[in-house]
């Protein structure tokens, strides 16, 4: 049974390693936890593309906050 827990464990982090180099090409701007945290929102059922679209708009509030902030 520890193996087979210790082979699921290589796979995954093996996933996620090849993820996070395609990450990495695409120039998403994920982190290695981030990513993580978007692979099991997508395997909890989360829409993917609604879910890129949240981190778009997060982004773009996050700027628009940074930006305010230098002009004051």
């Amino acid at each position: 049974m520890a193996d087979n827990d210790a082979a699921k464990s290589s796979t995954a982090k093996e996933t996620l390693d090849i993820l996070m180099e395609i990450s990495s090409l695409l120039n998403t701007g994920l982190d290695s936890d981030t990513l993580a945290i978007c692979v099991r929102l997508c395997e909890s059922g989360i829409n993917p593309e609604a879910l890129a679209l949240v981190i778009q708009e997060l982004r773009r509030a996050a700027a628009a906050a940074r930006q305010d902030q230098s002009t004051h």
